[in-house]
């Protein structure tokens, strides 16, 4: 496997910078100066690995709207597209006012009228209007929020890659359960599985537990261990070349009665959360898709936006209002969740990505369900 940091395709970063072009205009934005990873990938095209982990805001990326001009912080040249030249990357300083002079140097930082950021810090609101001395300074992560909602062809391939490794390690995982294996066991399966895949960094650390028989959304409190009888749950994230993919299920060991009506349960709720994925659909029906199935709201997102990150919508029971206000639109890809639990049984967890069409949807997850579910 090569080792060389290589950008994102050109056909996929010209894709993604032309959306957020779009935006700026729509934002009345002359300047977009970006500090969020997923926002700077976005636009740029480029993995920056020393960056990993976290930090406050500063200035990573500058888009200037009138000459598609991409100005990056960066020490050197690898993995840098060829369509930013070396004279438009700025070095790291431990000085902020190195950095301010650098961008102060941008051809139109000077006459720049609005300037956004997808974050501030209190030291840079501080020190950005040195750089953009004519520019009212406002708030850039909506025209950030809106490019990123709706994915590009390019984009929607490069998810169906994802998910097809997301896949194919939940399957080894599954293959692996059996009576008496611990979670940590089958934890270390998918994750070895997805480093076979070219993937070595996983989108979330919880990969499977024991769902409790007493307890909705709690895992069962025991020894680390499967055994017969328990409802299993598996949730395989991946993250390949920036983009998330997300894929949940839940299998049985041994016969546990009440499972298959459990099973039945989710088949219905899932027929009423696909039944909302179609363009224009308010997103807060699929919160009042859980009560039409009689089932109750869980405490975690029912949906949200996958790309390069966690991206919109975010459709959540706390977040009513702005699920209501918000609506389903073509090349949205969602991570849409299913989970019901019955008491004295445990609980069935399911999570499919699924592609808002012009018609309706398609899921791009084909793991099967258990047999006779």
């Amino acid at each position: 496997m090569s080792t060389e940091v290589l950008p994102d395709r050109i056909a996929l970063r010209s894709g993604r910078r032309a959306r957020a072009l779009v935006q700026m205009a729509a934002h009345d934005l002359d300047v977009l100066v970006l500090g969020r990873q997923a926002n700077v990938r976005y636009v740029t095209g480029a993995p920056q690995l020393w960056v990993a982990g976290t930090r406050p805001f500063g200035p990573t990326c500058v888009l200037v709207r009138e000459t598609g001009a991409i100005h990056l912080l960066s020490t050197w040249d690898e993995g840098i597209p060829d369509d930013i030249p070396h004279e438009n990357l700025y070095g790291i300083s431990w000085n902020p006012t190195n950095t301010i002079a650098a961008l102060a140097r941008i051809d139109g930082a000077a006459t720049a009228r609005r300037v956004g950021t997808d974050a501030m810090s209190p030291l840079f609101a501080q020190l950005l209007p040195m750089a953009f001395p004519n520019a009212e300074l406002v708030d850039g992560e909506l025209a950030m929020r809106a490019a990123r909602a709706i994915k590009t062809a390019e984009e929607v391939a490069a998810l169906r890659s994802s998910v097809a490794v997301a896949e194919a390690a939940l399957a080894a995982a599954v293959d692996a359960l059996t009576d008496g294996v611990s979670e940590q066991t089958l934890t270390g399966v998918l994750m070895e599985a997805m480093t076979a895949g070219g993937v070595s960094t996983p989108a979330n650390q919880d990969v499977s537990w024991v769902t409790s028989r007493e307890h909705p959304w709690r895992r069962a409190v025991g020894n680390g261990r499967v055994h017969s009888g328990d409802l299993v749950a598996f949730s395989a994230g991946v993250l390949a070349g920036g983009y998330v993919a997300e894929v949940g299920r839940t299998y049985p060991v041994g016969s546990r009665p009440g499972a298959a009506g459990l099973y039945r349960r989710w088949d219905a709720l899932w027929e009423k959360l696909a039944g909302v994925c179609r363009p224009g659909a308010a997103c807060s029906e699929l919160l009042s898709a859980y009560g039409e199935a009689g089932e109750p709201l869980p405490p975690v997102p029912v949906a949200h936006g996958l790309g390069l990150g966690f991206d919109p919508p975010v459709v959540s029971p706390q977040l009513p209002d702005t699920a209501a206000a918000e609506r389903l639109e073509p090349g949205m890809v969602l991570s849409l969740t299913g989970y019901v639990f019955e008491p004295g049984v445990g609980a069935v967890f399911g999570r499919e990505a699924v592609l808002i069409t012009d018609d309706g949807h398609e899921v791009l997850t084909t793991s099967p369900f258990p047999a006779g579910s």
